[in-house]
């Protein structure tokens, strides 16, 4: 199958690459490395650095002839979209035409997406919140998810492109950027193994649902056979706080730093969490990983990673 990947060389999407590659699929990638990495590139994998809002995306398309487009590139940082949600539109958006108008001239049959299953929820009225939650995001990254999902359902309206929809807990794993706003795990796991004290915000009761990155990889291969068009939820549906987060890589990493505690941050989210049941009915999906082994592996990663620097 000929497979554009768009994020290919970022923390999630990398990992999808990789997969895809083994499993004998064409691969293609478009990233502009602003916050990817070359050295997640998978050699096998043809390669465009470029801008999803770059007019160059039609050359890609025309060359590839890709099948599927699966979508992870994006602006993911929330403080940011709040700060500047122009940019976060223009980005997550107007990217997700440009690479979608290219895509219906030139064959495209369906669309993996990476959604959010925390920031589209909003405050939840329930928990776990399941597929039919209402949808009431508080950040402007949170709406144009949101208004991704809207749009491809036009095009699977208007020009009968499916998609699968998959709205991701709080990934953690290998490879996530610990230097980015998102990824409390890479950031605790990094700062611990450099001997620095990390700051829990708050009092750390703030709970999420921790996916183990691997289980997000399984997802999309499952989605990728996946026949027709619809919304799945991808997390554990557990919650666990940050503190238990803290306490689990401190003792992973053997850091002797303590459990200090910042300002919270102004208007953060108490609890997310989400129900997956729907993925496993129909997908055949659940997640393997538990947070503790899925932590381990982690902190290994960011220990080899310091070792060969």
């Amino acid at each position: 199958m000929r497979i554009l990947v768009t994020g290919g060389a970022g923390f999630i999407g990398s990992h999808v690459v990789d997969t895809f590659v083994a499993a004998g699929h064409q691969v293609a990638v478009i990233d502009d490395l602003s916050s990817g990495r070359r050295e997640n590139l998978n050699p096998q994998a043809t390669f465009y650095q470029l801008d999803v809002q770059d007019a160059a995306v039609g050359d890609v398309f025309r060359r590839q002839q890709p099948e599927v487009l699966c979508h992870h590139a994006a602006q993911m940082d929330v403080r940011r979209s709040v700060a500047d949600p122009v940019f976060d539109a223009r980005v997550n958006l107007v990217g997700l035409l440009n690479l979608m108008e290219h895509g219906r001239q030139n064959g495209l049959r369906r669309v993996l997406f990476a959604s959010t299953g925390g920031a589209i929820y909003g405050e939840q009225d329930y928990f776990p919140a399941n597929e039919e939650h209402p949808l009431r995001p508080l950040s402007p990254y949170g709406i144009t998810k949101l208004a991704t999902e809207k749009y491809l359902f036009y095009y699977r309206a208007v020009y009968g492109i499916e998609h699968v929809i998959l709205r991701y807990a709080n990934i953690y794993g290998p490879r996530q950027n610990p230097h980015g706003e998102a990824g409390v795990v890479a950031i605790f796991a990094d700062k611990m193994l450099r001997g620095e004290q990390p700051v829990i915000n708050g009092d750390g009761k703030q709970t999420r649902d921790y996916v183990y990155v691997g289980d997000v990889v399984r997802a999309n291969v499952f989605a990728l056979s996946f026949s027709g068009s619809d919304i799945f939820n991808i997390g554990t549906g557990v919650e666990n706080d940050v503190n238990r987060l803290f306490r689990i890589i401190k003792t992973s990493t053997g850091s002797p730093c303590e459990e200090r505690h910042g300002p919270a941050k102004i208007g953060e989210q108490m609890r997310s969490v989400i129900d997956s049941a729907k993925a496993k009915k129909v997908l055949g999906w659940q997640p393997t990983v538990d947070l503790e082994e899925g932590l381990r592996r982690t902190v290994e990663y960011f220990r080899s990673v310091r070792a060969g620097s």
